[in-house]
C-alpha cells in the first residue's frame, strides 16, 4: 500500500512539475522565446482547443450553406425541386392510370369484347300495377281550388314573362316634314325636321341624359343613351328641360323649339346611333 501511494505521489508530482520550453537561435544559442508549462496545462489547453474546433465544425455543418459541399448533405433548392417533382410525378401517374383505363375501355368496344350483365328471368318479379279501372282520376277539392286560382291569375295577367324577340318601339321626337334626309355618303348623319314654334321635343325611348348643353355649332344639344346600345341626339333646340344624368321615359318632353330672329323657320336636327354607328332614323321612326 505504501509503495502504491508513493508511486501515485510521484505521478502527480510529474504532472504538476513545471518545465520550461525554450526556443534558441541555432547559431548563437541566444534565447528567443521561453514558456513555463506542465503536463496538466498542456492537457487542458489541448482539450479546450479540441472542444472549440469541434463546436466550430458542428456549427458550420448545421447552420451555414457550406454544409452543401459536404458529401451526404443536399441543398435546400434540391430538396424543394425534389418535392415538386414528386408531386408532379404523382399527378402524372394518376393521369396515366386514367388514360390507360380509357384506352382499355375503347379497345373492348372496338373488339366487341364487352361484359354483359346476365339476368335470370326467374329472379325478375313483375311489378304489381293497380288496375286502371280502380284508379281514381277525379281531382280533389284542393286541386280544384288551385286550378281555379291559377286560371284567375292567368286571366288578368297582362304582363307576361316573355322574352322580347322584336326591335324596341321608338317614338318620334316630333312630328313634321323632313326637309333634309339622312345621307351616309355625304356624311350627313342627321335628318332635319321642320317644326312650328314651341313644338315639344320628346324622348324616343327611356334612357339616361348623357349631355345637355349649348354648343357653338348646333346650339342647345341633348343626347340620351337608351338600352341595346342606342343613342339619340337632338340638336338646335331652344329650351332644355333635362340636365345631364336625368332619367327620362318614353315620350317624355325633353326640350322645346322656338323661332329665333336669325332663322326664318324652326327645325330640329335628329341623329340615331346604334352600337357606335349612325343609322337612318327614318327606317325606324315615323315622323309624319
Amino acid at each position: 500500500m505504501a509503495g502504491k501511494k508513493l508511486k501515485r505521489q510521484i505521478v502527480i508530482k510529474k504532472i504538476f512539475t513545471k518545465n520550461r520550453l525554450v526556443i534558441l537561435n541555432e547559431d548563437t544559442f541566444e534565447e528567443i522565446f521561453s514558456l513555463k508549462l506542465n503536463i496538466m496545462n498542456v492537457f487542458v489547453g489541448l482539450t479546450s482547443l479540441s472542444i472549440f474546433l469541434i463546436a466550430i465544425t458542428t456549427y458550420i455543418i448545421a447552420f451555414t450553406p457550406l454544409r452543401e459541399y459536404i458529401p451526404g448533405y443536399a441543398s435546400t433548392n434540391l430538396k424543394r425541386e425534389a418535392r415538386a417533382n414528386a408531386v408532379k410525378s404523382d399527378s402524372l401517374q394518376k393521369l396515366i392510370n386514367v388514360n390507360n383505363a380509357y384506352i382499355s375501355s375503347i379497345q373492348k368496344v372496338l373488339s366487341g369484347n364487352l361484359e354483359t350483365a346476365k339476368l335470370n328471368r326467374d329472379s325478375i318479379q313483375p311489378s304489381e300495377l293497380p288496375n286502371a279501372n280502380e284508379v281514381n282520376l277525379k281531382p280533389s277539392v284542393a286541386e280544384i281550388k288551385i286550378r281555379q286560382q291559377a286560371d284567375l291569375e292567368d286571366k288578368y295577367n297582362v304582363f307576361e314573362n316573355t322574352q322580347q324577340t322584336s326591335q324596341p318601339v321608338l317614338f318620334a321626337p316630333a312630328n313634321g316634314n323632313i326637309i333634309q334626309p339622312y345621307s351616309a355618303k355625304q356624311k350627313n348623319f342627321a335628318i332635319t325636321i321642320a317644326l312650328t314654334k314651341n313644338t315639344p321635343v320628346k324622348a324616343i325611348a327611356a334612357g339616361t341624359v348623357i349631355l345637355a348643353s349649348w354648343t357653338p355649332s348646333d346650339g342647345n344639344v341633348i343626347i340620351i343613351r337608351h338600352e341595346d346600345g342606342i343613342i339619340s341626339v337632338y340638336k338646335n333646340v331652344a329650351t332644355l328641360n333635362k340636365s345631364q344624368g336625368d332619367m327620362v321615359r318614353s315620350g317624355e318632353v325633353i326640350a322645346l323649339t322656338n323661332k329665333s330672329a336669325e332663322k326664318e323657320s324652326n327645325y330640329l336636327h335628329f341623329e340615331l346611333w346604334k352600337d357606335g354607328y349612325p343609322v337612318n332614323p327614318a327606317q325606324f321612326i315615323n315622323f309624319e
